[in-house]
């Protein structure tokens, strides 16, 4: 008997509100209503077990929650809520399931019969990509999701309503009146820049000269360079508050044939904006981020570029880029930021004869830092036939000099000291040889503490033979130390991800975070612990978390299919953080710069303030993790 339209309406209206069926064409959604039941369970009952999977059909969760329990699953339970399928895998490829499922409070459920699914299946493209595909399909959409949700701010950002101040590229360049015009000329080869404005005692602008001027009043009429720039200068410039549009700018620039206007803040010289700057707004792009850091003459130079690292973040998100070509797109931009700031460093110490390697650690080490992160750094130096002390002390200034360098341009100094400049952390390779093997042969907490930050180096800078040398010493020794990898796998599995018993997710319950989860600590930390675990125990070198999970996922013999849905979590995890941390840095500091975000919260997210497709991936996300737990717990903890 067919059903009454009245049902086939309101199940069609609950569908609609759920992945995959938001998709599904409506003659596909009232197939599937005129043909399922509604079933109700009552609290504790086992809707499906191991016995009956084979024969069961597929269950949509109406109202309630269930419970799903693996016996071979010692790390916890999963919950399914509202608009869930379960259990798909054995409902559609006629497997059973090892999995029993049982109500954990009073459950109404959909029922569709086998032979009505793999009719639906057969009609349905997306229910099929569903079935077949259903994380990779949930990355798909939720990116899609993304690409609206971002395409509005990165518009904004590009628009002629941005303050001019936001626009100059270069740190002001400025004189005095009595100036000899070689000195400004001079000044102006060494910031590289083609005008310099003229300030008066207080630093209110008074004039403006550029190589223009130069030809026009100088080197035809023969002036001598030895005479004071006011007398080349063009006096009285046209000026603008820092705070005024691109917009307005360019109107006073129609109106008065300007070619520069002079950028004050409280009437004194903040900057100059030129017509090629307000004429030229375009979206950010990575040439032109790497562009602006290859030709940085100053920190302040790359403190800009960082600025619109964070920028070209929000357009990648607007363009719809996956989380794993994104996060390296932004991990490579930050090595560049680092590069030249170490490049322009170094004339200024005495590091002559000295082999040393800057080496990144922790997220920086696995190209996986995100727009909040601190500084995680270190040095090796070659200390052969000599005092590696004398070699230290050298290097020190340096290193210290970089920290502090990293700080202006928007990086934090590193909480627990992790940086270069701590002697503890500015070692030569037979020192550090002598480090990790004490980590590794005696593994106390302060070791796999160590292991989370030190074993993901990677050299930045300088001569990366040291680095490789290193860790070819390393790995040739981590696969033989059981007790290590270990202990350092059950530490791995410490951390749960946040699913609910009875709601869908598990939030924070009081205190400052209340209502929120941590998607670093319960996340995406679980996929990068279980990868450095495999990889240190198989010998891998690489130091990216998705690298190491696809290398030991064929170690392990895993198919291509599982070993993608777990890299796709975990890159998913990465991609809702830097949303997150987007979001939060979106308000702005009158100096442009993004406001500081401490990394309490910039990993902190209220998971039913996302979208259904969000939470429904991100429950995915939650279930991978476990799944990978349950594989390391195997392979290395049993």
């Amino acid at each position: 008997m067919a059903a009454p339209a009245l049902i086939v309406e309101a199940t069609t209206r609950f569908l609609r509100a759920h992945e995959p069926f938001a998709r599904m064409a409506r003659r596909d959604l009232e197939f599937f209503a005129e043909r399922a039941r509604l079933a109700y369970f009552a609290t504790g009952s086992v809707i499906v077990d191991a016995a009956n999977g084979a024969n069961c059909p597929l269950y949509v969760i109406q109202r309630g929650h269930v419970r799903s329990h693996d016996p071979d699953d010692r790390v916890r339970e999963t919950i399914l809520g509202p608009g869930e399928c379960f259990p798909l895998t054995a409902a559609v490829t006629d497997t059973g399931t090892s999995a029993a499922y049982v109500a954990a409070e009073d459950v109404f459920s959909f029922q569709l019969a086998r032979t009505d699914l793999r009719a639906l299946r057969d009609a349905s493209a997306e229910f099929a990509d569903f079935c077949t595909q259903s994380l990779a399909s949930l990355v798909r959409r939720s990116l899609g999701q993304a690409h609206r949700e971002f395409s509005g701010r990165a518009l904004d950002q590009q628009t002629l309503l941005q303050p001019v101040h936001a626009l100059t590229r270069r740190s002001p360049v400025a004189c005095r009146e009595t100036t000899p015009i070689r000195a400004a000329l001079e000044q102006m080869d060494r910031a590289g820049v083609g005008t310099i404005a003229i300030v008066d005692a207080a630093g209110r602008p008074v004039g403006i000269f550029t190589l223009t001027d130069l030809l026009a009043r100088v080197v035809l009429p023969g002036v001598t360079l030895d005479t004071p720039i006011d007398a080349a200068m063009t006096p009285r410039p046209g000026a603008v508050d820092a705070e005024t549009t691109a917009q307005e700018a360019m109107a006073l620039m129609a109106a008065n044939r300007y070619h520069q206007l002079v950028i004050t803040r409280g009437g004194l010289f903040a900057g100059v904006v030129s017509e090629r700057d307000l004429f030229a707004l375009q979206r950010v792009s990575m040439q032109h981020i790497m562009e602006a850091i290859r030709g940085a003459g100053d920190v302040a130079g790359l403190r800009q570029a960082a600025t619109d690292i964070g920028t070209l973040t929000d357009n990648l998100v607007a363009q719809g880029a996956a989380a794993e070509p994104l996060t390296r797109t932004v991990a490579s931009l930050h090595d560049a930021l680092t590069h030249r700031l170490l490049e322009l460093l170094t004339p200024g110490f005495d590091l002559a004869g000295v082999e040393w390697c800057w080496l990144s650690l922790g997220s920086e080490g696995r190209h996986e830092q995100t727009i909040v992160s601190d500084q995680d750094n270190a040095l090796v130096f070659e200390a052969a036939g000599t005092d590696p002390e004398s070699r230290r002390v050298r290097l020190l200034p340096f290193a210290r000099a970089a920290n502090d360098s990293l700080v202006a341009i928007g990086v934090p100094l590193c909480p627990g000291n992790i940086m270069a400049s701590n002697p503890a952390l500015c070692l030569s390779v037979d020192e550090w040889r002598v480090r990790f093997a004490g980590w590794i042969r005696e593994p106390a907490p302060e070791a796999l503490l160590a292991a989370n930050i030190f074993f993901d180096f990677r050299a930045l800078a300088g001569r990366s033979a040291l680095a490789d040398e290193l860790r070819g010493w390393l790995l040739a020794m981590t696969p033989e130390s059981r007790l290590f990898l270990r202990l350092l796998a059950t530490n791995a599995l410490q951390a749960e991800p946040p699913l609910g018993v009875v709601r869908g997710f598990r939030t924070d319950d009081e205190g400052p975070h209340a209502g929120t989860l941590d998607l670093k600590t319960h996340g995406t930390r679980i996929f990068v612990d279980a990868a450095r675990a495999f990889a240190l125990a198989f010998g891998v070198a690489e130091t990216s978390t998705a690298g190491r999970l696809r290398l030991a996922g064929r170690r392990l013999g895993m198919e291509e299919r599982e070993g993608a849905a777990i890299v796709e979590a975990f890159h998913f995890l990465q991609l809702l953080r830097l949303r997150v941390q987007r979001g939060a840095v979106a308000d702005r500091n009158g100096d442009g710069m993004p406001a500081s975000l401490s990394t309490a919260v910039a990993n902190r997210l209220d998971p039913y303030a996302l979208n259904e497709l969000d939470q429904r991936m991100l429950k995915e996300s939650f279930r991978q993790a476990r799944a990978l737990q349950r594989l390391l717990e195997q392979t290395l903890a049993p």
